[in-house]
């Protein structure tokens, strides 16, 4: 008879072992992998790098803009911008300069 209960008495010593590393075991996976884990972390801290980066281009563009438009206010009117801008809209030229004049786009080039 003690040789039948042996077995069980190792395995109620062996089982808050058992239950100790499963907790850390489940616990740590989700530590790692779960909605507030480490890996999320690091997915995160990737997307906010990216919308940085995003941001730095918007922003120097908005300032390109930004710096023509204020070229083109009446307190400080740049002249050559705005004799720039009025031919390209009302499609004049000077007198010395030379217009060619092609039937068709080549396969290249864009259509302004």
């Amino acid at each position: 008879m003690a040789r039948l209960l042996a077995p069980i008495r190792s395995t109620r010593r062996m089982l808050p072992t058992l239950l100790g590393v499963c907790a850390v075991v489940y616990f740590g996976y989700h530590a790692l992998q779960g909605e507030r884990g480490v890996m999320t972390l690091l997915q995160l801290e990737r997307r906010v790098d990216q919308a940085a980066v995003d941001l730095r281009a918007v922003e120097a563009e908005r300032d390109a803009l930004e710096r023509n438009v204020e070229l083109m206010l009446p307190t400080s009117l740049d002249r050559d911008m705005l004799e720039e801008r009025a031919r390209v809209v009302l499609n004049y030229t000077r007198l010395d300069e030379i217009v060619i004049m092609r039937d068709a786009l080549d396969p290249g080039d864009k259509p302004n």
